[in-house]
This record gives structure tokens, C-alpha cells and sequence, in this order.
């Protein structure tokens, strides 16, 4: 059996102290939220860490809160299965709670976070992949005050964030969704708990036939999770027909940067990146919201 070897612990009470404690130790601390992540790969030895902040004692980081017309927010303790079943995220962000819906370990969802899950920055996170397409903004905080960031912008290489030394994501918000958008998520898997081998999550705004806006996330097809820009570019201010996505999803494939391992190769992923993309942008189009 793998064993975990000794570190320091700490229960900071505020948010301050714990960005205190990680500038202090820097890289040799983590953060511990859920821990769903985190411990396994310390057992095997992925993550070494000798001090150990865990920010679970802070009072008032694990809220979901719906702010009037502007959207929802929630804090960095907000459990998956809160947000799962809240009903203003099942109302206006179905695809984040499609995402959560399809995870199959309760353990997962009852433990972990989904500001945790952001931060592991694995390029296979589903919750993450539909927060991109939702235009999350992360509220950042750190020794020297708070800052926020379009999570567009967080992800700098696979595994890796745009975290400074002593920050951590506090909060995340999620803009109210205008008349007129559509949604999707879609991911391929071997198996209902296996981790996705691509994933992606649509978002049109679509008015008198015409997609004013486009966002599409892709997961697990790169790198990082990314924005499929080009294939956005493809459908805006056009007539939203199966002409227009095809031409996206071909772009979209295009934007891909996968690579071959135990669960798929880089052309298959390539292939399916394509076919989810058609998928999902069809699918939103069967459910525009008034």
C-alpha cells in the first residue's frame, strides 16, 4: 500500500491566512478542498507536498447564491452535489448540470468541489469544460488583495494554471444567460465512470434563425481545455443550418491538439471532436431558450 509521506497541516480560519501559508511555503504547499484529487495522487507519490493547507474550516466559502438578473455565483467549498441540485443552475446552466449529473461516484460528489476540480486543470475535467462555455470569471484572491480572471485565461499548460504564488480561487460566477441561448454537453467515455476521452460543451445565442454568439469548449482534445475560436468564428451572424455546423465542427477538429494514450489515440479524438461538436450544436438548437 502506498503511504503518504509526513507533512505539515494546517486550518487557516480566513481566506488571508491561507494565501499567507501558501506564500509562505510556495510549492511545497497545497491546497486541500474535497481532496478528491489531491490525496490519491499524494499516495502515489504524483504530488508531493510537504505542507498541507486545508481551507474546509473557513466559514461562508460554500454558498450558491443566484444575484437577481446578473446570474449565479458559488464559493470555493460549493460541493458538486450542491450545484448539481440547485435549481437555478438546473434552470439556467443545464450543461453544468449535465456535467455533474453524469458523474458516476457519489463519493465525488458529495466530497468534491467544483472550484477544486477547476484547479486540478486537468484538460478531461466535464465540470470544467462546461464552465468555459458558460463564460465563467474566477475571483482570485491572494496576499496582495482579490483579482479576477475569465477562465478562458486560467488555463497556461496542461495541469497548470495562472495561480500566483499564495492565491486561490474564491469564487466563481456564471453571467446570466440571454433570451434566445441553447446548450449542450456532450462527452465520450468507455465506460459511465471511465474519464472522458473528449468532451465538449456548446453555447449559442441564437435570434430569428442567426447565432449571434458562439462559445464551444472542448475537453481532453489538447493539452488545456480550450476554446474553439475558429469554429465560433464559423457560425457567428450566420444562418444556423446544417451547412453552418458542419463547417464548425470540421474547425473545430482542426483546433485540436490531442495526443495518442491508454484511453484513445490523437485521431480518433481529432474524429470524435468533430462528430461531438456537429452533435452538440444540434442538440442546443432543439432547445433555444425564450
Amino acid at each position: 500500500m502506498a503511504v503518504i509521506k509526513p507533512f505539515e497541516y494546517f486550518e487557516p480560519g480566513t481566506v488571508k491566512e491561507a494565501g499567507q501559508l501558501l506564500s509562505t511555503y510556495g510549492e511545497k504547499a497545497r491546497l486541500l478542498a474535497g481532496g478528491i484529487d489531491l490525496i490519491p495522487r499524494m499516495r502515489k507519490g504524483i504530488i508531493k507536498a510537504d505542507y498541507l493547507v486545508n481551507i474546509q474550516k473557513i466559514p461562508g466559502l460554500e454558498y450558491i447564491k443566484a444575484n437577481g438578473t446578473k446570474g449565479v455565483k458559488f464559493g470555493a467549498m460549493a460541493r458538486l452535489h450542491s450545484i448539481e441540485t440547485s435549481k437555478a443552475v438546473q434552470r439556467n446552466y443545464p450543461i453544468l448540470y449535465e456535467a455533474i449529473h453524469q458523474i458516476a461516484s457519489p463519493q465525488t460528489k458529495y466530497m468534491g468541489t467544483a472550484v477544486g476540480n477547476i484547479c486540478v486543470a486537468t484538460p478531461a475535467s466535464d465540470v470544467a469544460t462546461a464552465l468555459l462555455a458558460l463564460d465563467a470569471e474566477l475571483t482570485i484572491a491572494g496576499v496582495d488583495g482579490e483579482r479576477k480572471e475569465p477562465m478562458e485565461k486560467f488555463y497556461v499548460d496542461y495541469y497548470r494554471t495562472s495561480l500566483q504564488r499564495g492565491e486561490m480561487v474564491t469564487e466563481v460566477f456564471l453571467p446570466s444567460p440571454p433570451a434566445g441561448t441553447c446548450t449542450a454537453f456532450l462527452n465520450l467515455v468507455r465506460t459511465h465512470s471511465d474519464i472522458a476521452k473528449v468532451s465538449v460543451a456548446a453555447v449559442m445565442i441564437v435570434k430569428d434563425g442567426v447565432c449571434r454568439e458562439a462559445k464551444i469548449a472542448v475537453g481532453a482534445a489538447a493539452p488545456t481545455l480550450f476554446r474553439a475560436t475558429k469554429a465560433e468564428a464559423v457560425l457567428k451572424d450566420q444562418k444556423v443550418n446544417p451547412q453552418a455546423i458542419n463547417r464548425a465542427a470540421e474547425t473545430a477538429a482542426g483546433e485540436t491538439k490531442p495526443i495518442t494514450d491508454l484511453r484513445s489515440t490523437a485521431g480518433y479524438r481529432r474524429e470524435m471532436t468533430r462528430v461531438l461538436v456537429r452533435r452538440a450544436l444540434e442538440k442546443a438548437l432543439e432547445k433555444v431558450r425564450a
